[in-house]
């Protein structure tokens, strides 16, 4: 990816069905295959029927701390009522020279990664 696609993705609309949502913890976790991670997150989501992913922001030069943000998106009939929710994302592939970045609604948290 070229800076120049990477400003081009950046002029598109933004969603008005998703948001960043908080969480209440973030760990990694060895896979069990060698030089391999996984980053479990948890918390409350805002809405039952809401979707909760962890989305890695695009970069075109490894950061020192890649970001990884805690997304949900709200489609259809809707119940705001909160519930639990528990998601995980393969990091093998997406770490920075140090480690991740996992950024929410009201917090972030710094996570070394060997």
């Amino acid at each position: 990816m070229k800076e120049s696609d990477l400003k081009e993705l950046e002029a598109l609309p933004r969603s008005s069905t998703c948001r960043l949502i908080s969480f209440d913890n973030a760990e990694v976790v060895p896979g069990i295959v060698s030089n391999t991670f996984f980053l479990v997150v948890s918390g409350v989501k805002p809405w039952v029927t809401m979707k909760v992913e962890l989305v890695p922001l695009i970069y075109i030069r490894q950061p020192e701390y890649w970001e990884i943000e805690v997304i949900g998106c709200q489609s259809g009939i809707g119940l705001p009522a909160q519930a639990p929710y528990h998601v995980s994302l393969d990091i093998s592939h997406l770490r920075g020279t140090v480690g991740i970045e996992v950024i929410g609604a009201t917090s972030k948290k710094q996570i070394k990664v060997p």
